[in-house]
């Protein structure tokens, strides 16, 4: 191999003398030079940078493992290698040799622990192949004896690599330090060669490998002999078998001659075997005709004793029993006999469904005795549903009217009776049942019952009602309060409008308390009698919290079953399709009886109009608590009740806005309006009467009232606008104080309370600024003019402007400033002045303290930039003045 530049002894003392080798800088183990870059530069059109790259060792002192470096060394401007770059092998990650090289001496070292991992890593090019190889070799030596491990090699054959360093033995020399000084020796072969072999093969591997494949040459070159020797290998076995069969020919006779007799016997057994078949099939003939013969007998009395079984049973259905009959007929319904007749009535029932399908057979339909049998029936079952319904009619009008003709059932003069139904669902729960098996009966019949039972009963709950009420009425004590609240008339009366009525919301929720369940009870009850299939109808406690009342006996007065056609209890579900038709009987069970709840309203309202709030939130409590299906009435009653009391409210409020709005046609107002403190009063009072959800109610008043206030007062304070920011500040400070506590606990008045005080705050700004103004008027009028100049006139061009001479800021200054202690209490004076309400004063004459302050050393600042030479009184001495004022 020819010699490398590695081998120049005077290129390694010139390394070792530029990174202090031997030192602390280590070892030299391979310096060689290379060019940086040379491809890419070379395609720019550009010279290669010289390098030199230098392989150090360092050995720890404390023990650790030896650490190994890579070193680029540069050449100087006088031609001095100096360290230019230090990489620790530890972290060498790939070593790539560049594609696109076609010698392939260019090659990318990769670590991974460079600081910018984004710029491309520099390319090392070598002169020749040779050196490449030696350099890497070095490099994957150090690698794998120091760290036990190889970098990634990308565009490098690892073998070619080894067996490369087969072939070439590079001795390179290595410095040591002696006890006699520095010295130098050659490393071998074995000094440089890469271990590839772990990582392919063994070298055990290799040799048996070796030792197969020679073997198997030498089977190919003597196939021709071997397939010889096996052909005379098989020749000799052919014959071996033939000579063996030949012995075995007295054997094999033996054995034939045995077989042709066992053929003998067998062909015998095989004619025996045919006869007795022919005999067996004769006798399995004779046995299936017998038994055919047999069978057919067996069958033909099953079939008979069968046939009476089943004409027995169908002449007991055919019968009917007398006593039913008398009992279908012309029986009497008085409670004695109901029994008999509800027995009555599950036979009928039964009877009918086993003369149908699928109790009945399909064989038995279309014979003429069970169709005459099935007209019977019908026949009785009409007659018997005929008769009861008459009955039933006449047995609901009869109660009804015996309970109004007594008064005892009523209210009366002095005293409050509260409905009491108990002992009339008693005796209609008599007839329960038999309405069940009506139903059954015949479906259709029902409607005029219902129909019946419903117009009965709407008169005594209406007459009820009506008493009720009127009495209710007429019992409550309270003193009516007057509806105009906001009007300015009104005067002392206004402390009559804080009476108590109390009195007239406990009446309503006493009428609610009484009559609401009483309605759902009815409902439920009614749903319950008339055998409408829906779901439960109340739930297990009343809206109060308390358990439902009972009769005298301790049964529910909703104890009632619904039957199926045997008479057993069977659950309810939940049916739709009758929930129309119940919620069209219960219109007509209670319809009328809402006007007397109306009439409670009308009474309320004419009382105070603001109990509307505690009643709404009384209404929205019982209809909340009404969920079952057959209240469907109630709530619709519960729901235009809230929508009368709405309604009368709204209509309080619309005649709240009109006695704000009559306001504005006063010749003039001064000072606080006077609805501005009686809307305090009457908020405080709407607050106090609030019950349940009724808050939205009471927003929406809030809202429309205070719009109309304070388009009011907007209207009132535009109609003379030497007073308009008066007027308006004084009215919004006023809210807010009267407002106060109230907007800390109610978001809707706290959001025009922020309202109010934004629009104050206006107010005041815009009368301040015309004090300050009017007083002040040529000093800010000359600044509001150099404002207006400074966006188009440059600054040291303003002295030089027609009235902005430093001679004209001088007379500004004389007539404006000359006597500013009496222009100062000339401002607060006209500010007491305009004010009727003393205790605004102190605030806004600190804001206008605090403006004119702010507008005059913006005035300072800006004459100090146009007129840097002008004297003007300092803003410290305006503060202690107004300070002291």
């Amino acid at each position: 191999m020819a010699r490398t530049n590695a081998e120049d002894p005077e290129l390694r003392h010139a390394c070792a003398a530029a990174i202090g080798a031997g030192g602390s800088a280590g070892d030299i183990v391979l310096a060689i030079r290379v060019a940086k870059g040379r491809g890419i530069l070379e395609k720019l059109g550009r010279m290669a940078s010289p390098r030199v790259l230098v392989l150090t060792t360092k050995q720890s002192t404390k023990g650790e493992k030896t650490k190994a470096f890579l070193r680029v060394l540069k050449y100087s401007s006088g031609g001095v290698l100096e360290p230019a770059k230090l990489y620790n092998l530890k972290h060498l990650a790939k070593v790539e040799v560049i594609s696109n090289d076609s010698t392939g001496c260019t090659f990318i070292l990769g670590f991974d622990n460079l600081r910018s991992q984004s710029v491309a890593p520099p390319q090392w090019t070598m002169r020749n192949i040779d050196e490449r190889n030696q350099l890497l070799l070095c490099i994957l030596n150090m690698c794998k004896e120091i760290f036990q491990r190889l970098p990634k090699l990308i565009g490098i054959d690892i073998v070619e690599l080894a067996l490369w360093a087969k072939e070439n033995t590079p001795s390179i020399t290595k410095q040591v330090t002696t006890q006699d000084g520095p010295a130098t020796y050659v490393m071998e072969q074995n000094d440089t060669k890469v271990t590839v072999e772990k990582d392919l093969v063994s070298q055990a591997e290799e040799e048996d490998m070796e030792a197969l494949l020679g073997a198997y040459v030498m089977g190919i070159g003597e196939a021709e002999a071997f397939s010889e020797r096996m052909k005379r290998e098989l020749l000799a076995l052919e014959a071996t078998n033939v000579y063996a069969l030949l012995e075995s020919e007295p054997l094999i006779q033996e054995v034939l001659q045995g077989l042709e007799a066992a053929t003998l016997c067998v062909d015998d057994i095989d004619e025996w075997l045919r006869i007795f078949n022919v005999k067996l099939r004769h006798m399995r003939e004779d046995i299936a005709s017998i038994e055919l013969r047999n069978n057919r007998l067996e069958m033909q009395s099953m079939c008979s004793e069968a046939l009476i079984e089943e004409l027995d049973k169908l002449l007991e259905r055919l019968r009917i029993p007398s006593e039913f009959a008398a009992s279908l007929t012309a029986g009497s319904f008085e409670e004695a006999r109901m029994l008999k007749n509800v027995e009555a009535c599950e036979w009928l029932t039964g009877a009918i469904h086993a003369l149908e399908v699928p109790n009945l057979e399909p064989a038995y339909v279309d014979m003429q005795a069970v169709k005459d049998k099935r007209t019977e029936l019908e026949k009785l079952k009409n007659t018997f549903v005929r008769r009861a319904s008459e009955f039933l009619r006449n047995y609901f009008s009869s109660l009804v009217d015996f309970m109004i003709s007594d008064r005892s059932y009523f209210s009366q003069r002095g005293h409050l009776k509260r409905p009491d139904h108990a002992d009339l669902r008693y005796k209609c729960r008599t007839y329960a049942r038999l309405l069940q098996h009506l139903k059954n009966l015949d479906k259709n019949c029902l409607v005029p019952l219902r129909k019946a039972y419903c117009q009965s009963l709407n008169l005594l709950l209406r007459r009820e009602a009506r008493e009720f009420a009127n009495e209710l009425r007429a019992s409550t004590k309270a003193s009516r309060n007057p509806t105009v609240w906001l009007e300015a008339s009104t005067g002392s009366n206004q402390t009559a409008s804080s009476s108590d009525t109390s009195t007239v919301s406990e009446a309503y929720s006493r009428m609610l308390t009484i009559f609401i369940p009483l309605l759902v009870d009815e409902s439920s009850f009614f749903a319950h009698f008339m055998c409408f299939e829906v779901s439960a109808l109340v739930p297990p406690n009343a809206p109060n919290g308390k358990k439902r009342e009972s009769d005298g006996n301790g049964e529910s007065d909703d104890d009632l079953s619904m039957m199926d056609a045997d008479g057993n209890d069977v659950k309810r579900s939940n049916h739709t399709s009758e929930l129309g038709a119940l919620n069209d009987a219960l219109h007509d069970l209670l319809d009328g009886i809402q006007e007397d709840f109306y009439a409670v309203v009308d009474w309320a309202y004419r009382i105070d109009p603001l109990r509307c709030i505690s009643m709404y939130g009384i209404t929205e409590r019982y209809l909340s608590a009404q969920k079952a299906d057959a209240a469907g009435f109630v709530r619709e009653l519960l729901k235009d009740l809230q929508t009368k009391i709405s309604t009368q409210f709204s209509r309080f409020v619309d005649e709240a806005c009109h006695q704000i709005e009559r306001n504005e046609r006063n010749v003039r107002q001064i000072g606080v309006l006077s609805y501005i403190p009686r809307f305090a009063t009457l908020a405080t009072r709407m607050e106090q009467y609030i019950q349940g959800q009724s808050r939205e109610l009471v927003d929406k008043a809030y809202i429309r009232l205070v719009n109309t206030m304070f388009v009011t007062l907007e209207k009132i304070a535009q109609s003379d606008p030497k007073y308009t920011d008066i007027i308006l500040l004084e009215n919004y400070a006023a809210f807010q104080n009267s407002l106060f506590e109230l907007a800390n606990v109610v978001p809707t008045l706290a959001k025009f309370y922020h309202q109010a005080s934004e629009a104050y705050e206006q107010a005041c700004t815009r009368h301040i600024t015309m004090i300050i103004e009017n007083q002040f008027d040529k000093l800010f009028l000359f600044f509001r003019r150099i404002e207006d100049l400074m966006y188009t006139v440059p600054s040291e061009e303003i002295p030089f402007q027609l009235g902005l001479s430093k001679t004209d800021l001088r007379k500004v200054l004389k007539s404006s400033l000359s006597q500013v202690d009496r222009s100062i209490n000339v401002m607060y004076r006209r500010l007491q002045k305009t004010l009727s309400s003393e205790e605004l004063l102190p605030p806004l004459w600190d804001k206008c303290k605090k403006d004119f302050l702010e507008k005059y050393e913006g005035f300072v600042q800006t004459v100090a930039k146009i007129y840097p030479n002008e004297v003007m009184p300092p803003v410290s001495e305006l503060r202690d003045l107004l300070a002291s004022s």
